[in-house]
């Protein structure tokens, strides 16, 4: 990069060392306003790779980005399925933003770009030179981009976030074509039924799913010549089974058609595959939390119903009377005296139960192990898993799975 480097690109530059060779994704520094100040491109593709960047609004996204409260990096795209990633130096100094990419999260076809382009403004040489460079330029998947991004947004930033924090691109990949070897169509099903399950149930700790399901499966394994129409095929496909589990989670016909209806529309007129995965994100968070309002209990005050959700949320960590206590500013007896008085169990009882309704979702709907499951749901020791859910069920873990196993067969 150029001279004079602050420590943050001094840092990017040791990280852009640590990305293996066949990953390698590129970075560039712009300032606030746009202006270019370095890259770690190549020189011999620099020129056709920023312009690509400009002719699909990045400077403009950049300035948005510049000034706007968002704390975590952000994912973009175009709509001849290009991504890229912004990030900035430090929370409180955005002087300087950070893009890294781009990248393609499957290999590029030369005849369906260049369909593509042919509605994207610009000139004959631009597109020529794009299409040319298309060999090389990175193909990363989706999970390892965004791992990649967190890292240098964490070096830049000096925060720590992790993946489940970049919820809101986890759907924006490309449909692509996979052979019937290429994974576990019985995993990829039991993911899915595992994020419908959570709109069903009104369940708002559905980051964990969300991530599995994306990470198994890009969506809908069709192709054609345009890449944002297979991404908007994937994400219509995916509302309508979110409306329908809606429905079945309670949700009025009536209300959950039009709201579907709305969404898709909404991905039809987009134009940027970055943007996309954010509405089929902001699609799966409402239903599921319009669901979730109608379990609600209407008995419940606000303060014990803000408990409850943060109980719901918080299932997979250590949860202590005095946090719930803080967040509504009670003392620890006055809540611990409400609570028992409004749902008619302690504190302590509740957390057990949704971690052992948690825990069924897990058996049902996962391959995971009982020994996974326990830790994953902050059970102290595999065995006191095995036992609190003998006592809240009849079962251990593994017949309660078979169970199942046998009553799934038996329906079908």
């Amino acid at each position: 990069m150029a001279n004079a480097m602050t420590r943050g690109e001094q840092n990017l530059l040791l990280l852009q060392s640590l990305i293996p060779e066949s990953d390698s994704i590129y970075t560039w520094c712009y300032t606030s306003e746009g202006e270019f100040v370095a890259t770690s491109c190549p020189l011999s593709i620099q020129s056709v790779l920023e312009k690509t960047f400009r002719c699909f609004g990045g400077m403009k996204k950049i300035q948005e980005y510049a000034h706007d409260s968002e704390d975590l990096p952000r994912l973009i795209g175009s709509s001849i399925g290009m991504q890229w990633a912004l990030s900035y130096e430090t929370e409180r100094n955005r002087e300087r933003i950070f893009v890294i990419g781009p990248v393609f999260y499957s290999r590029p076809d030369e005849k369906e770009i260049r369909h593509s382009l042919e509605s994207v403004q610009g000139n004959s040489t631009w597109k020529e030179d794009l299409c040319a460079s298309l060999p090389l330029l990175p193909v990363v998947a989706y999970p390892i981009f965004t791992r990649y991004v967190i890292l240098i947004h964490n070096t830049l930033s000096g925060q720590q976030i992790s993946s489940l924090a970049m919820e809101t691109g986890v759907l924006s990949e490309p449909a692509e074509m996979h052979d019937a070897e290429s994974h576990d169509r019985k995993k990829v099903y039991q993911a899915e039924q595992m994020m419908l399950s959570k709109v069903r149930q009104g369940d708002i700790n559905y980051g964990s799913a969300l991530k599995n399901s994306s990470e198994l499966s890009p969506g809908v394994p069709v192709r054609g010549q345009d890449p944002l129409r297979q991404m908007k095929t994937s994400i219509i496909v995916f509302t309508t089974l979110v409306t329908r589990a809606a429905i079945e989670g309670g949700m009025d016909p009536e209300d959950a058609y039009p709201l579907g209806d709305t969404y898709i529309q909404t991905v039809e007129n987009c134009r940027d595959s970055g943007e996309l995965g954010a509405i089929a994100n902001a699609m799966y968070h409402d239903f599921i939390y319009r669901v979730h309002v109608l379990h609600s209990n209407p008995a419940y005050s606000r303060a014990i119903q803000k408990c409850l959700d943060y109980i719901n949320v918080s299932l997979e960590r250590k949860i202590r009377i005095a946090d719930l206590a803080s967040l509504i500013g009670y003392t620890e007896y006055y809540l611990s005296e409400k609570f028992k008085k409004e749902t008619g169990i302690s504190i302590s009882s509740y957390i057990k139960k949704a971690r052992i309704e948690r825990a069924k979702s897990f058996l049902e709907d996962t391959s995971m192990s009982v020994r996974d499951i326990a830790y994953k749901l902050a059970f102290n020791t595999p065995n006191y898993f095995i036992q609190c859910f003998k006592e809240e069920t009849g079962y251990t873990p593994a017949q309660y799975r078979e169970m199942r196993k046998i009553e799934s067969s038996d329906e079908s």
